[in-house]
């Protein structure tokens, strides 16, 4: 008796030993004893077990390694739904979510976490004990697949305390236990798994339970169908308590105060998602508070309290089914791809750049052709080009055009150019362009002028060169009769006019439209010259001598202030009072602390970050938007998010308010 007894305990021994370092090992990836010992003692547990199968517990890490087949899963049925969650595309859908929230008198804090590319499953336990593993299934009734969530060493077969519980998470195999797996395939002969969510999937529906051992699946656990029944109020404290019981939850998850900071987590994850050990295809939003998402209550699909942002597709298909022309600013002729309408990236796009007839004829592209659309810098569609194979015979080979499609001008083209041009400067498309350009953001920022009412105000000749926009005031009567403008809207459009009035010079210089000036050089000029009088009058030598300001550049400024009606539309801004000078502070402090080191800002700051980029600035420095190993400095406020964690590290210095403001005295 014992030594029946102290075989039992031997064997309770090993089965807490194994089970513990099982834990420390896939879970917290923080392993506490050698593989040899491991190995050492489950075979000592094999054996023991072997010999004593009486004393066989339900939650022996023996039990991981399969060998139950079965004829077909059964079903199960799922206490409380398992629910989908919507989706959204864009920074625009995912701030419609927040304004949702808000407008039931919400003030939303949020737990983001990556959305794992693999199976949902929903484990049952028994005083602790694991019972029942399913799948989602339909929502209400998935398939049983407990004999197979027994073989992944990251879900508990008991818990750390002696509650019935359900949670819910999702199963995924690694990339490289994917990768070691094709490897093998392909040694064999046999047919390459396609992907790891297929084959995570493909795995834990395997009738025989020793097949889905050896795939070395994965899990995280993500969600606490019933917290308020375990005292908790927060998601956030939910995952800490799953955590507790022995859980496996994933460390990225991160809990923050606003939508901005949501922004912030996706960019993060968008960028680097490909150095994560798994497969990710999105990122979850959730409202934190409990008792708010029991508030907000579900559609008859989804839940309103959470959502999930869906990476979009880097590289789609479409058809290119023709080929147009437009005119820009500068007489310059582009052709552009009609497209049929595909989702890249979060919008739908219609038409994309060609750029110019080189860049049409080096990609052999023609219209009919399926060609490949991205999304540049992940803003611009840009077609990649045509898929050869795809073509029936019937596709039309590209032509240029030899005439203006607006004013019918024969277009020019200088032998070291790739582009044509209109050359006609009273080209109506031109002029739209360019009053549509001085109006634009970065330009004199005149909120309420969109291209669509611009065309309008030019096509009913209240507007034909940029002077006239000062001038809409006296039509403001005519403008109220027209369709879709109403008293506020053109009231509103009329005060951006009048405040656009004082803006600094940098951006006046950029609206003009002179030809290779952009926002940048703009303001380059602006900060060298002060006044619009002092960069009219400058030479070609002074204008060179500035720091990347080129012979180019400095030519295509001379010729635009060389031209009389420019410099008459120049004038008429004067006298309706346009503001003509830099307004912002003109010396570089040379601090030490500051000067040629590069900034990162994150966080909310008591003073908006313009005008702490600007104090940067004036102190020599330059301000990034994203953490790299470039980054000198991580100035970080209330609530910094992940550029701070990123910071961290890389063992970037990092800064607060007061910091800053010490190295400034």
């Amino acid at each position: 008796m014992v030594i029946t007894m102290d075989i039992k305990k031997r064997i309770d021994e090993l089965v807490d030993i194994i089970t513990e370092a099982d834990y420390n090992y896939h879970t917290l990836d923080n392993p506490t004893i050698s593989d040899q010992e491991y190995d050492k003692y489950l075979r000592e547990l094999f054996d023991l077990e072997e010999q004593y199968p009486e004393y066989i517990r339900e939650d022996s890490p023996t039990r991981r390694v399969g060998g139950k087949v079965l004829d077909e899963f059964k079903k199960i049925t799922h206490k409380i739904p398992m629910m989908s969650l919507s989706n959204v595309f864009n920074e625009s859908e995912i701030r419609d979510f927040d304004e949702r929230i808000r407008k039931e008198g919400i003030i939303p804090e949020y737990v983001c976490e990556l959305k794992i590319d693999g199976l949902s499953v929903s484990l049952i336990y028994e005083h602790g004990k694991l019972i029942s593993g399913a799948t989602r299934g339909d929502g209400v009734v998935g398939e049983d697949i407990t004999e197979n969530v027994k073989t992944i060493k990251t879900i508990p077969l008991k818990i750390n305390k002696d509650i019935d519980i359900e949670v819910r998470g999702e199963i995924y195999m690694s990339k490289n236990v994917f990768e070691s797996i094709n490897r093998i395939r392909e040694e064999q002969g046999k047919p390459l798994l396609q992907n790891p969510r297929n084959a995570a999937a493909g795995s834990i529906r395997q009738l025989d339970s020793k097949i889905a051992a050896q795939r070395k699946l994965d899990s995280f656990i993500y969600h606490l169908p019933n917290p308020e029944d375990y005292g908790i109020k927060t998601h956030n404290e939910a995952l800490d308590f799953m955590k507790e019981l022995g859980f496996k939850t994933n460390p990225n998850n991160r809990l923050v105060g606003n939508i901005d900071e949501v922004m912030e987590f996706i960019n993060y994850h968008t960028l680097n998602r490909d150095k994560l050990p798994y497969e990710i295809d999105g990122i979850v939003i959730k409202l934190n508070n409990i008792k708010e998402q029991k508030e907000l209550g579900f559609t008859a699909k989804y839940p309103r309290w959470a959502t999930a942002y869906k990476f979009p597709a880097t590289e789609v298909l479409t058809k290119l089914t023709d080929i147009i022309f437009t005119v820009g600013r500068t007489g310059q002729i582009t052709p552009n791809a009609v497209l049929e309408p595909v989702l890249v990236q979060g919008s739908t796009i219609r038409k994309a750049t060609l750029h110019n007839e080189k860049y049409v004829i080096d990609h052999d592209i023609k219209i009919g052709d399926i060609v490949s659309i991205i999304k540049a810098g992940d803003v611009i569609p840009a077609v990649l080009g045509p898929k050869v194979e795809r073509r029936t015979g019937n596709e039309i080979d590209f032509k240029m055009i030899t005439k203006c499609p607006i004013c019918d001008s024969y277009l020019v083209k200088k032998e070291d150019e790739a582009d044509y041009f209109c050359p006609n400067e009273h080209c109506p498309a031109r002029k739209i362009e360019s009053l549509t350009h001085y109006v634009s953001r970065d330009a004199m920022n005149i909120d309420g002028l969109g291209d669509a009412i611009i065309e309008d105000l030019y096509n009913l000749k209240y507007i034909s060169k940029i002077s006239d926009i000062y001038d809409l005031e006296k039509y403001k009567k005519d403008i109220m009769e027209l369709e879709g403008y109403g008293d506020k809207s053109v009231t509103n459009m009329l005060e951006a006019i009048e405040n656009s009035k004082s803006n600094s010079l940098e951006r006046l210089i950029f609206g003009l439209g002179i030809r290779q000036v952009g926002s940048k050089t703009a303001k380059i000029l602006a900060k060298h010259y002060l006044t619009m009088d002092n960069l009219i009058n400058t030479s070609k030598e002074e204008l060179s001598s500035i720091h990347d300001i080129g012979d180019i550049i400095a030519e295509s400024i001379l010729k635009y202030f060389s031209n009389d009606k420019n410099i008459e539309e120049i004038n008429k801004l004067k006298e309706y009072g346009i503001n003509m000078n830099y307004i912002g502070n003109t010396e570089i402090v040379n601090n030490e602390e500051i000067t040629g080191k590069t900034f990162v800002i994150t966080g909310t700051l008591s003073r908006p970050r313009d005008e702490i980029k600007e104090i940067i600035e004036t102190n020599g420095g330059n301000v990034t938007g994203s953490v790299s190993k470039k980054t000198d400095v991580v100035i970080v406020g209330n609530d910094p998010g992940s550029k701070y964690d990123k910071a961290k590290e890389l063992g970037i210095t990092i800064w607060n308010e007061e910091d800053l403001n010490n190295i400034l005295k």
